[in-house]
């Protein structure tokens, strides 16, 4: 039996895709992958001050000895900080949005290969009822079996009978197939 690798000829084609997006990685400056899940939700508030915050943290750094901290960022630092997520926030939104019709064309895809496969069900089931092509019944029920549908439907609720007099045992019509013939 061979593999699902040598069955799917799109997995090379994937696979190299990944690789050109993860290359992509090593071109991106200041790229840090979180090491915690919920980081990023961490790092929201100090992340959002406004632009001209930093600005104004950068010129009092830059013009007051006493703002000057041991291992804290020069101020053109920050400026490139800033530039960096200015330039590099459409990039992030490129992605995204690149994900987004990458899932919508999977989906998509998945979805007219059930849509005919579907089709192929219905038409096998009604085929197997007839006479002349019986023998796609095997082939009907074994689809029915993968898709994980019996010919199991409920019959419709009956009413609960009504109470009868106490000490009588109440009469109860006999079940009504809901199969058709």
């Amino acid at each position: 039996m061979s593999t699902q690798n040598e069955q799917n000829p799109h997995i090379q084609a994937a696979q190299a895709r990944i690789e050109e997006i993860r290359a992509m990685r090593q071109k991106i400056p200041n790229f840090v992958v979180p090491t915690a899940k919920g980081e990023r939700r961490r790092l929201t508030n100090a992340a959002t001050v406004p632009p001209e915050f930093i600005e104004l943290t950068a010129v009092a750094v830059k013009n007051s000895a006493a703002l000057v901290r041991g291992g804290g960022p020069d101020p053109d630092v920050f400026r490139d900080l800033l530039a960096f997520g200015d330039a590099y926030g459409p990039v992030a939104d490129e992605l995204e949005a690149l994900a987004y019709f990458v899932r919508h064309s999977v989906t998509s895809a998945k979805n007219k290969a059930g849509n005919d496969a579907l089709t192929t069900y219905a038409l096998t089931q009604r085929l197997a009822k007839r006479p002349e092509t019986a023998d796609l019944a095997p082939q009907a029920e074994a689809m029915a079996r993968a898709l994980g549908r019996r010919n199991n439907r409920k019959p419709k609720a009956q009413p609960a009978p009504a109470p009868g007099p106490p000490g009588t045992t109440p009469v109860t019509a006999p079940p009504v197939s809901t199969k058709s013939q």
